[in-house]
């Protein structure tokens, strides 16, 4: 695997990891460059719309986290190095415990992700997340509604 696939796949990892830990901030950051595909909405939305609408609907708890583990999995990655740009398809899992709900998987789908190199670094500069495959009980992990 190549330098700047082992750097985006750690982008998909460290995600899931700010999601986990309910570190908004860290979500922020990695996603600062990105426009997002979200249900709803025609156009890509900016980061900042995108974030707002995570920590308005994700739960959480007295902890400081929304009691999850986001499973990365089966990522293919394809990388143009000189023109340091990459796309990824990958699927994901969510997985959650709290007080009252045993552990169950809540949520299932896939993310599609586009990369740029920006001052060296690879970046996320799109996500489409509409591809939202399989729904458990979300009532421990949204506020829908």
């Amino acid at each position: 695997m190549s330098n700047g696939a082992i750097e985006i796949a750690n982008l998909l990892y460290r995600y899931a990891e700010f999601v986990d830990n309910g570190d908004f901030h860290g979500v922020e950051v990695l996603f600062k460059d990105a426009r997002m595909k979200l249900h709803g909405h025609d156009e890509p939305q900016d980061s900042e719309t995108t974030l707002a609408m995570l920590k308005s609907v994700v739960k959480i708890y007295p902890c400081g986290t929304p009691r999850t583990k986001h499973v990365v999995t089966n990522p293919i990655i394809d990388v143009d190095e000189a023109a340091g740009k990459a796309t990824c398809r990958s699927y994901y899992t969510v997985l959650q415990a709290t007080d009252t709900i045993p552990l169950q998987i809540v949520a299932a789908g896939r993310y599609h992700d586009r990369f740029e190199r920006i001052d060296d670094s690879w970046r996320f500069v799109y996500r489409d997340y509409t591809l939202f495959d399989l729904q458990g009980n979300l009532d421990g992990h949204l506020q829908l509604g």
